[in-house]
């Protein structure tokens, strides 16, 4: 599954990342908002499913170079993460809907 098969199939906002990044594969999940446990838990490929929606958010998708962010429960994403998300090529998509029902979602898709 790419991340535009993520877009396509549940509707998700894009908030960042363009169509090339849109290509990329998602291999698997992690729901986390802790981002000294994320850095040390996810894996590349993974759909991020958080509420951290600031720059030090992008920095840990850089370090675990997971597919994208998804940010739950239309969680405010700041110009500052923005910004950083574009110079570094990290896709962020948002969605209204609860981590847990996203991720059961998405483990049912994989």
């Amino acid at each position: 599954m790419t991340v535009q098969n993520l877009i396509d199939d549940f509707s998700l906002e894009v908030l960042c990342g363009g169509a090339d990044a849109a290509q990329k594969e998602v291999t698997g999940g992690y729901c986390g908002d802790l981002l000294s446990w994320v850095m040390s838990k996810a894996q590349e490929g993974d759909c991020w499913l958080t509420v951290m929606g600031n720059v030090n958010s992008i920095g840990v998708a850089v370090m675990t170079d997971v597919a994208c962010i998804l940010l739950t429960e239309n969680a405010a994403f700041d110009e500052d993460a923005k910004l950083r998300a574009e110079q570094n090529g990290v896709i962020v998509l948002r969605s209204s809907e609860n981590a847990f029902d996203l991720a059961v979602k998405i483990a049912e898709k994989l």
